[in-house]
């Protein structure tokens, strides 16, 4: 796992051998098996989260009972509960795995000596954040903006490692729409192309 996460990190930063290592140090490896939890909803998210296999996803149980999912996570993707983290509040998100998963997590007080530490790492993640709050304010405007039809088209082009690994009532969930409603759109889709 640590040779996927040394690629990442070499593709995406500037950072010496001395610093990688320094990040290595504080990093543990975790398996997760299909359906196991990262994080569950009352626990306090104290960690990062780089996957290095597998599909995870970030999801809220709303009052009706039903799942609303905020975000999936494949390989080389970060994933976090990011309000809870922050405020060391307890999380409102579930956290877990879509298939069997390899991850690597940094605690909170090693992460943030990381950031002070390593000034290309701390950019590196100021610039992952800055797009990752680009990315939220863009899924926002197109849910209440944009038709069904467009979010599935979008969803399909931007995410296709994640459209073909999901069941499609986790799609449906994540564009805000039912699975009857998905359905019609993905039939249209299909003969339109």
């Amino acid at each position: 796992m640590l040779e996927i996460f040394a690629s990442y990190l070499k593709e995406n930063t500037i950072l010496n051998q001395e610093e990688l290592e320094e990040i290595f140090s504080v990093v543990v490896s975790r398996k997760l098996r299909k359906r196991q939890y990262l994080l569950q909803e009352g626990e306090v998210c104290g960690f990062n989260c780089f996957v290095a296999k597998g599909c995870l996803r970030n999801y809220r149980i709303g009052e009706d009972g039903n799942e609303h999912i905020l975000r999936f996570a494949v390989a080389n993707w970060w994933l976090s509960d990011q309000e809870s983290y922050n405020n060391d509040t307890p999380s409102k998100n579930n956290i877990d795995a879509l298939e069997d998963s390899d991850v690597l997590i940094i605690k909170k007080d090693k992460f943030e000596k990381l950031l002070q530490n390593i000034p290309n790492f701390k950019d590196f993640i100021f610039n992952l954040k800055a797009r990752s709050f680009d990315a939220s304010q863009n899924r926002i405007m197109s849910n209440i903006s944009d038709t069904v039809e467009k979010r599935y088209a979008m969803f399909i082009e931007n995410y296709p490692d994640i459209f073909n690994r999901v069941p499609l009532h986790m799609i449906a969930s994540y564009l805000g729409v039912s699975r009857e409603t998905l359905s019609r759109v993905r039939n249209h889709y299909a003969k339109t192309r």
